[in-house]
């Protein structure tokens, strides 16, 4: 526990750095290896990168008909029951964002609108193989689906056997996606970026990934005109406020639940209490024991920060500063503090609003930026899978009526072109 006040202010902008992410030219080279080989050489690229990384051989990448039918069948009833529940969840969320096209006559005969158009072929990256997140599929396949993208296509590691995970099978059923294609890695975003003879390229990109598919995806990004993604990605992260009411044992659990995400997830808490961290320390080492994924989690507590801020105002200014992915608010009368948040990617208001329910079933999105992008960017929602234009349509006596605003600002920018444009309407329109 560090006390906020004994510090610095380059000692407090130290103590906020996320954990150094190894900066690996190895890594960066192999990745561009992967692509160049995928780009040359299609699918038999893919059978030799998915043999060597997820140790099986792949003779057909596409999903049958028969494989889903029977991996669905497979399935138990309850973790079906589980899925469909949260299906209905996040397409309730994500229906509400639909929105209409924008009119509006600015003056008397100028007409300008704004276009939404869905993006017309979609890649969703799922994490998959021996540990597979049908969440995520939910959470790119409803949104892509409401947008009314055209094409969707989904890739996901396959497992020990070979096979892509019943359970993303069956999220991506739900979601009406054809195209299930069993590839992962940074081959899988190489084979969607350029296409292969069985996957098809596409426009942009969506999905988390372990380090090869965030270098991947940062990289076909790059290439002009190629693909798009949806945002840069880093390690996961919470950072929890609360008060003297918050159960110590909730909010160990809250951070606890992020921190065996991954070795480098990073956990904060902030508080004016001292009891409070105190009592949350002793209780993380506690739940610690029962942990499946311990030593993932220990590590990712080596990462850890326990904060004593001055008072509740402090620790929110301390939250904006970091930008956190989660940000979790477990206070009494959480609600009134909700305005001086301006830096997060998904909130938790109270103490019956865990950062678990959002990953799941609350409704809201799940891929959210990381490691302080909630700074300049925003959850993922229905808007990433659309495009917007903008359209305007003016009569004569609507040009007429802009014409000299836009002649005297074009002359300004010795623009004469520009001014000409006009002006010679403005002739014919005199004849």
């Amino acid at each position: 526990m560090i006390n906020w006040q004994t510090l610095t202010s380059e000692q407090q902008e130290r103590f906020l750095m996320r954990p150094n992410t190894e900066d690996d030219a190895k890594l960066r080279t192999s990745v561009e290896e992967i692509i160049e080989l995928v780009k040359d050489n299609g699918d038999d690229a893919l059978k030799m990168l998915t043999l060597r990384y997820d140790g099986v051989e792949i003779d057909e990448f596409e999903v049958s008909e028969a494989e889903k039918t029977s991996a669905i069948k497979r399935l138990e009833p309850g973790v079906k029951a589980a899925i469909d529940r949260a299906y209905e969840m996040i397409t309730s969320f994500h229906a509400a964002q639909v929105q209409d096209d924008i009119k509006i006559e600015t003056l008397p005969g100028v007409n300008c609108t704004l276009l939404i158009r869905p993006q017309q072929a979609v890649g969703l990256y799922v994490p998959g193989g021996n540990t597979p997140l049908p969440s995520t599929a939910l959470m790119l396949g409803v949104p892509a689906k409401i947008a009314g993208c055209p094409k969707i296509v989904l890739t996901s590691p396959p497992g020990s056997n070979g096979q892509m995970a019943p359970e993303i099978i069956y999220a991506a059923s739900k979601c009406g996606i054809d195209s299930l294609f069993k590839v992962g890695g940074a081959q899988a975003i190489a084979a969607l970026t350029w296409g292969t003879e069985t996957i098809p390229a596409v426009n942009k990109i969506f999905g988390p990934g372990n380090r090869y598919v965030t270098e991947a995806k940062r990289r076909v990004s790059q290439i002009q005109g190629k693909v798009g993604i949806d945002m840069p990605a880093g390690p996961s992260e919470v950072l929890v406020i609360a008060d003297r009411t918050a159960k110590p044992s909730f909010v160990a659990a809250d951070l606890l639940s992020q921190a065996e995400h991954g070795p480098d997830s990073q956990v904060i808490l902030i508080s004016p209490d001292n009891s409070l961290i105190l009592a949350v320390e002793a209780e993380l080492k506690i739940q610690l024991k029962s942990l499946s994924r311990r030593k993932i989690a220990e590590k990712a507590l080596s990462n850890a920060r326990f904060i004593l801020a001055k008072d509740i105002d402090q620790a929110i200014d301390i939250s904006n500063i970091y930008a956190p992915e989660h940000l979790i608010i477990n206070l009494e009368k959480a609600e009134q503090y909700l305005d001086q948040v301006v830096n997060a990617g998904s909130i938790f208001l109270g103490p019956w609003s865990p950062e678990s329910v959002g990953d799941y079933a609350s409704g809201t999105n799940h891929v959210l930026p990381t490691y302080g992008y909630a700074r300049f960017t925003d959850a993922l929602s229905l808007k990433d899978f659309q495009k917007r234009s903008t359209v305007q349509k003016l009569t004569r006596e609507g040009l007429s009526s802009l014409s000299d605003t836009i002649m005297t600002i074009a002359q300004s920018e010795g623009l004469d072109a520009h001014t000409k444009s006009i002006s010679l309407r403005l002739e014919e329109a005199a004849l």
